[in-house]
């Protein structure tokens, strides 16, 4: 990438071809969006869903539980998703879906209020732009994007449009998560010095090789690639698989790097950049599976007044604190280690007595039926959603930072006068992917 991020932001009043996304200005957060009609909370919401076939759909299922919703429509690129998870719906409301596979005409339906982006990483920019431009609130799949400049105009785009926006970081609304936090804040850990977060998992391995085959009957690959580049179909590359490959994904540094280093950024209120970010690591293993994102890594976040490291090994599911995901939050008087099912105390000892009392388990429970709760709650009211757009942002920044770090071999250092990494060359040539024709991206 030749220009400089300010450059690209300078120069982006001008409109790509096959984009309509004009005049996106960025608008300070606020607590409310009130320059968006509030619905009764009588009201009908009419949701659409775009990329059904995995947690999109599993979202739209906890969605349809809360009162007053319906799924009006349903996109899919595969004709077998899109008549499986049509035929769910009805069962589940009594009334089919009208079914698209190109999520365009979705957001042309005026019947739509807001809609579920569940499609790959690669998908979520472009398609919450237009959604938003559509005047559609959004529930999006995390990471919030596959690319740091893409993060920057997703919020650029909510602000500008006052829609809601609810990032699928879904711990946010959990009870569990929102207890230890509350504990953590409460200062008897003593001061918090160290978070180390990680996360094994046998998937970030990726799929058997395979050799390349036709496109499935029924599947619009052309359009699943969207503003990828081109290539040839491969079962490893497509379904479950994506996200171990740089043009869809950021495997497990961004798949589960998003939702545990939220909780390590919202443990101290942390609203800005590292000062600075290293990684080590590669791909050590695994030589007949299919993937290009690392199977082994470490990275550490220099911070002002902590550091926070990551770590995953992809391929086996054991870990520290015998949980093979999570975060130790380190603090001189205690350690709090928490998973999605529960959290542990780990007192400090001082003359024989510990420092913090003691005490039992808490265990949590699944968030997401709670989050898309919140997000639902948040149509009518039109207040910020657990998740909000910069938490989203911020996150999946983070997790981009490390991967870049480790894919240039550099220690990184973010300039935020030029919004990039200085001199970094080879880091600011990650920054923003170069979109496949007649795709273009949105810019303010």
């Amino acid at each position: 990438m030749t220009k400089t991020r300010r450059q690209f932001l300078a120069n982006s009043t001008k409109i790509l071809a096959a984009t309509s996304f004009a005049g996106l200005v960025p608008a300070a957060a606020s607590s409310t969006y009130a320059a968006t009609p509030k619905p009764s909370n009588n009201d009908k919401i009419v949701l659409g869903l775009i990329g059904a076939r995995g947690q999109g759909m599993a979202n739209l299922r906890q969605a349809l539980k809360q009162p007053g919703v319906e799924c009006g429509a349903l996109c899919d690129i595969d004709d077998a998703i899109l008549t499986e998870r049509s035929a769910e719906i009805n069962k589940i409301q009594g009334k089919a879906p009208v079914v698209y596979k190109d999520f365009r005409k979705l957001l042309d339906n005026k019947d739509i209020d807001a809609v579920i982006i569940g499609t790959p990483d690669h998908w979520h920019c472009y398609q919450m732009i237009a959604a938003c431009e559509a005047g559609k609130d959004v529930y999006v799949e995390k990471p919030l994007a596959n690319s740091i400049d893409e993060c920057d105009l997703m919020v650029a785009a909510v602000r500008k449009y006052n829609k809601i926006v609810q990032v699928g970081q879904q711990q946010r609304s959990g009870g569990h998560w929102q207890s230890a936090m509350q504990f953590i804040k409460s200062g008897q850990l003593g001061d918090l010095r160290k978070t180390q977060v990680w996360a094994n998992f046998n998937y970030g391995a990726g799929q058997p090789k395979v050799p390349d085959t036709p496109v499935p009957a029924g599947v619009d690959f052309n359009m699943w690639l969207g503003p990828a580049p081109d290539r040839s179909f491969n079962k490893a590359r497509f379904h479950s698989s994506w996200r171990m490959f740089w043009d869809y994904g950021g495997g497990l540094m961004t798949d589960w790097g998003v939702h545990l280093m939220d909780m390590a950024l919202w443990a101290k209120d942390v609203t800005k950049l590292p000062l600075s970010v290293a990684a080590s690591g590669g791909n050590y293993a695994f030589p007949d599976r299919a993937h290009e994102t690392f199977d082994t890594m470490s990275v550490t976040y220099q911070m002002p007044d902590h550091n926070i490291t990551w770590e995953h090994v992809a391929g086996i599911e054991n870990g520290p604190w015998g949980r093979n995901y999570g975060l130790a939050f380190v603090g001189n008087d205690a350690t709090l280690v928490i998973d999605r099912s529960s959290w542990d105390l780990y007192p400090e000892s001082s003359g024989g007595k510990y420092k913090v009392p003691a005490m039992p388990r808490q265990t949590g429970y699944d968030s997401h039926e709670a989050h898309l709760k919140n997000w639902i709650e948040c149509l009518r009211t039109r207040k910020d959603p657990n998740c909000t757009i910069e938490m989203g942002r911020l996150t999946a920044i983070y997790t981009h930072m490390g991967n870049i770090a480790l894919r240039t071999n550099s220690r990184l250092v973010w300039n935020e006068g030029s919004k990039n990494f200085g001199n970094n060359a080879a880091a600011n040539a990650l920054l923003l992917p170069s979109y496949r024709k007649p795709w273009a991206l949105p810019k303010i």
